[in-house]
């Protein structure tokens, strides 16, 4: 089992606005927030349809700030993911990891993949890809990449859990990542979408162009380690 965990407990600072409940509907949508309830995908939504697409059973969603904003939304989705609240969410990024970690790990899970809701628009063959480049390899650490970047979902095989809980929080899981890549997990994708990842205004409506709204050119961001 391989299940999937999707961080979303962060302030969204950069953004201004809570990302999780960003609409990406084309040409229609609105930059208000107050609207995304009105409208039929969110930068969650869209994430957890898309695991849910590449097979992936077993979707848990770590929440945080304005939690009771983005809860009504995923529920009213219908989508069946699980919810977890990291009420320490401002101790940085790993203690969602290890929130979403508590929740996932039990007998016969052999790794996990992990993805950002900043990064909405990875395709499902993408997930899949990185899925399959795990079961021919079982490489410990497995994500997309392209021309050096580093994109997302990451998969990260169980043997390496007791080094994520004991890792240093400011670090993060960057220092096992960075420690544990290998070649066999490096897996060379041409979608633009597992490397955009969102954090500002411009970079929301760069994406919409690119997309959403189906207008040539991509947004120049790029995936975190």
């Amino acid at each position: 089992m391989i299940p999937a965990i999707v961080l979303a407990a962060g302030k969204s600072t950069r953004m201004g606005r809570v990302k999780a409940n960003l609409p990406i509907n084309p040409v229609e949508a609105p930059i208000n927030p107050a609207e995304a309830g009105s409208h039929k995908e969110t930068f969650l939504t869209r994430i957890v349809r898309t695991l849910l697409e590449a097979g992936i059973d077993d979707v848990v969603v770590v929440l945080g700030h304005e939690m009771k904003e983005i809860v009504p939304v995923i529920r009213e989705s219908g989508l069946p993911v699980r919810v977890v609240e990291n009420a320490d969410y401002d101790s940085g990024q790993l203690s969602s990891l290890l929130a979403g970690l508590r929740v996932v790990d039990r007998p016969g899970v052999v790794a996990v993949l992990v993805t950002l809701v900043d990064v909405p628009f990875v395709s499902a063959a993408t997930v899949r890809a990185v899925v399959e480049r795990y079961q021919q390899t079982r490489a410990p650490i497995v994500r997309p990449a392209r021309g050096g970047q580093h994109g997302h979902p990451l998969l990260v095989d169980r043997s390496l859990f007791d080094q994520l809980r004991h890792a240093d929080p400011v670090a993060g899981a960057k220092g096992v990542v960075r420690t544990h890549a290998t070649a066999s997990g490096e897996v060379e994708i041409n979608d633009e979408g597992a490397f955009a990842d969102i954090d500002t205004p411009e970079d929301y409506e760069r994406a919409l162009s690119a997309f959403g709204r189906g207008v040539p050119g991509v947004p120049k961001t790029g995936g975190r380690a």
